[in-house]
């Protein structure tokens, strides 16, 4: 072997030891912690520790903070982070384009979504996409707070309802507005309101700030606000649903989460001709020439999925 081989040799190895410190890295953050990310690699817990320990010895820092309970990223592992999703992103397209006629989404899809939404309707449909495709792995970011895309590297982002300023490219899943609903055994026995004012006068259930009215839009452009003080509050919109679900009083839902319960009779809509207005099913995505297949694929996957639900 002449000198240029093995010099060229020495070179792309040593590239590949990077990327797959680089995967390594981003596993052991995604998966929570070595072992994890070992299983779902396929290596054994000694090879993902000297990866991580040879990656952070090359940069100088600790990138991960651990302990015997808990594993997270330091400033600059969370920074570097960001920079590893971006440049593995880029060489998981480079992938799917030489893929061809395959057609195969490959790499990691990291999704963010609302708590409820995301536990009834994305983790379904990535659930069949993984077991679809099995070279295409998921994580899954279930919160109720708004997210920075780009900053936290993710694909996707799901929201419910308008947005006035986003950088992000915005493609609508479904339409969905926010009702008011609660279950029929409640009505029976407090009573079915007809008018705003008679339904201030029973038991709400209140998901977040226990302050802020509910502002109705009715027939004619009418509009009400509602003050819904509540005797249950709750900071976790399965809890409410499910205090809904038990007759426990009214609460104010989107109508993707209630449409099931009411098409099977466990919830009532509460004064149909009243909502609190458009709040549109959302997908935002970053600004790019290329989109992923893998992004591309769940997007499709979801908007099918939302398009069969009950009207």
């Amino acid at each position: 072997m002449n000198n240029f081989m093995h010099t060229r040799i020495k070179v792309d190895n040593a590239m590949l030891d990077d990327l797959n410190e680089l995967k390594t890295f981003r596993a052991i953050l995604s998966e929570g912690s070595l072992s994890a990310a070992a299983r779902r690699m396929g290596l054994t817990l000694a090879v993902v520790s000297k990866r991580l320990a040879t990656l952070e010895s090359r940069a100088g820092v600790r990138l991960i903070h651990r302990s015997t309970r808990s594993l997270s990223a330091t400033e600059e592992g969370a920074r570097l982070l960001i920079d590893v999703e971006r440049a593995l992103d880029a060489i998981e397209a480079g992938e799917e384009r030489l893929a061809g006629g395959r057609d195969e989404p490959v790499g990691t899809l990291r999704v963010s979504a609302p708590i409820s939404f995301g536990r009834r309707y994305v983790a379904p449909v990535l659930g069949r996409l993984a077991t679809r495709y099995p070279r295409l792995a998921v994580s899954l970011y279930l919160n109720d707070r708004l997210v920075d895309l780009v900053g936290e590297g993710l694909d996707l982002v799901i929201r419910i309802g308008t947005l006035t300023d986003s950088s992000a490219m915005m493609r609508k899943l479904a339409d969905n507005r926010r009702i008011l609903v609660a279950s029929p055994g409640y009505l029976d026995r407090a009573g079915r309101p007809e008018t705003p004012e008679q339904a201030a006068e029973h038991e709400f259930l209140r998901y977040g700030s226990a302050a802020e009215p509910w502002h109705l839009k009715g027939p004619g452009g009418a509009t009400a606000h509602v003050a819904a003080a509540a005797r249950m509050r709750v900071d976790n919109g399965d809890a409410v649903h499910d205090w809904a679900l038990a007759g426990l009083g009214i609460m104010l839902k989107s109508e993707v989460d209630v449409v099931e319960d009411m098409s099977l009779g466990r919830l009532e809509r509460v004064l149909p001709n009243w909502d609190c207005g458009e709040a549109p099913i959302v997908a935002l995505y970053p600004t790019a020439q290329y989109l992923p297949l893998k992004t591309r694929v769940f997007l499709d996957e979801l908007s099918a999925h939302m398009a069969g639900l009950p009207k």
